[in-house]
């Protein structure tokens, strides 16, 4: 099937036109049915992360769950613009609560783990490599608004791929890291154009809820920086995202936002970078007034066809940062070739590891602050204490794979964060920042590699791993087998048998109104609390 999109020059009023796009696609959008696909096993991932989040009681998403239950709406919330909508469900219950509210507990509980989909802003065909990092944790936006409407699976799962879409284009063309912003601004503009055209709201109102978003709730990486994370971390999508959502009601109501916020000099893709030196529709160059008044990029959106956003998303298999998984991978391709390294349980085989990245994995999860990590917000991103993790399950099992190997929730509680031979294998590693080399292949792969030498002074190579498991360009691990354990292995913390659950969430397509309004009504086992 040919690919249409929708070209936004950046001398246009793109916030408008992301409106107008949003509203076109839900009516007429047709990706093909790999695009729906893939986005149905991400939306599965996201689940199953979330729920066995809620299992073991971490305590956002518990928390944010609690909250959304005290916001009951009964059959219908007061009305948004001049029609009565019902509200949505948070994971694990039937009853009807407020949407933003129900999008901020399931939000944060598809994100706790830091074990659901990613993105790396990459679309080398136009020249679009940003690379702002971002994450498929915007799901429940697009659920919310069906069950709102009364819809069926299927119009959930185009919502879904309008998000993808919009932020992932997003973060291909304006990096926010490089500012030090949250790269959830991106998902939370998505979230206000998906959920307006979603609730039927006209043009103008989604352009003034986007607006707000940019304006009022600019999150920084502040709440990323630092030697022990907090719950703001894993729930900074989740709270951009009901931001957006009350900011898109407050629109369909009356309330008007910041208009052409894109070209806004004092808005943050302006106050950072500039007007951009643009081409128009026609191809012909701006002139200096049109460029005066520019954002700093064109945008992109796919409205039918295979080029989606979506398919250069990648998978986490198990509990680990993205960024250490070329790492991950290397590791797992040292010890397949060279067995005789886990000869001892211990690690005594082994002298020492050499890892060499690129930026930004060298200077974030590679961060000397990152070597002595003491919650699990800190441990899932400290390279450090991620390969040794993965080592020493090696050396006790004497097994190597993703599945045999997976990191679990389990492997970032106390016992497992303090365990002696996994601190004695990190007091082993060092890193080396690859260099121009390196970074030049950032973000079209994941530039790592791995030198382990042994007691005897031998030296063992990984060579250069790009394409990890679980990346979109990877060729040569069994994506569906793995995602099908890495599902199995989650949804039986939250259930006895989750083979029903996991099969309704990978039939959302199929599932008619009434179906998709009790998607999830059905009881998550708690197991405990963790931190």
């Amino acid at each position: 099937m040919p690919s249409e999109s929708v070209h936004l020059p950046a001398n246009t009023n793109q916030a408008l036109g992301i409106a107008e796009y949003a509203i076109d696609f839900m009516k007429k959008g047709n990706p093909d049915q790999t695009v729906l696909d893939r986005t149905i096993m991400f939306h599965t991932d996201a689940c199953l992360c979330g729920l066995s989040a809620l299992a073991l009681g971490t305590n956002a998403p518990t928390v944010l769950r609690d909250e959304a239950l005290g916001y009951p709406v009964g059959e219908a919330t007061p009305k948004i613009g001049s029609v009565e909508r019902t509200g949505a469900t948070v994971f694990g219950s039937a009853v009807l609560v407020s949407p933003e509210k129900a999008i901020l507990a399931n939000s944060s509980a598809v994100r706790e783990w830091d074990s659901n989909g990613t993105n790396f802003g990459y679309d080398p065909d136009r020249g679009n490599t940003a690379g702002e990092f971002g994450h498929n944790d915007f799901y429940p936006v697009a659920l919310a608004a069906a069950q709102m409407t009364g819809n069926d699976g299927a119009y959930a799962l185009l919502g879904m791929a309008l998000s993808d879409e919009i932020r992932g284009r997003l973060a291909e063309v304006f990096s926010l890291k490089t500012y030090k912003v949250d790269h959830v601004v991106h998902g939370a503009i998505a979230s206000a154009a998906v959920f307006g055209a979603m609730m039927g709201a006209d043009a103008e109102q989604i352009e003034s809820a986007i607006g707000m978003v940019v304006a009022h709730a600019i999150p920084f990486r502040a709440i990323r920086a630092g030697k022990q994370l907090s719950d703001s971390k894993g729930a900074s999508a989740a709270i951009s995202t009901e931001f957006a959502i009350t900011a898109m009601k407050r629109s369909m109501n009356g309330f008007m936002g910041p208009r052409d916020i894109f070209r806004n000099p004092e808005a943050i893709f302006r106050i950072f970078e500039g007007p951009g030196q643009m081409f128009v529709a026609t191809g012909k160059k701006a002139t200096n007034a049109e460029n005066a008044d520019a954002s700093p990029f064109d945008l992109h959106l796919s409205m039918s066809g295979t080029n989606f956003a979506v398919m250069g998303m990648h998978f986490k298999l198990g509990l680990y940062e993205h960024q250490s998984a070329g790492a991950l991978q290397a590791m797992l391709d040292l010890l397949e070739k060279c067995p005789s390294l886990m000869d001892d349980a211990d690690g005594g085989k082994i002298e020492k590891i050499k890892i060499i990245a690129y930026e930004p994995a060298f200077g974030i999860i590679g961060d000397p602050a990152k070597r002595n990590p003491t919650t699990r917000q800190s441990a899932d991103h400290s390279m450090v204490y991620i390969v040794s993790t993965l080592l020493r399950k090696a050396l006790s099992t004497k097994k190597v794979g993703w599945k045999e190997l997976m990191l679990e929730p389990a492997d970032y509680g106390d016992s497992a964060i303090y365990d002696s031979r996994t601190r004695a294998l990190m007091d082993k590693i060092e890193f080396e920042h690859g260099g121009k080399d390196y970074d030049d292949k950032y973000p079209d792969g994941i530039p790592t590699s791995v030198v382990i030498t042994d007691t005897d002074g031998s030296a063992y190579e990984s060579g250069l791993v790009m394409y990890p498991g679980g990346h979109a360009r990877n060729k040569t691990v069994d994506l569906n087998d793995i995602l099908t354990h890495k599902f199995q292995l989650l949804g039986k913390l939250a259930f006895e048998k989750p083979e029903p659950i996991i099969e309704r969430f990978n039939s959302i397509a199929t599932l008619n109104a009434d179906e998709l309004r009790n998607i999830n009504d059905y009881e998550i086992i708690v197991r405990g609390s963790f931190k």
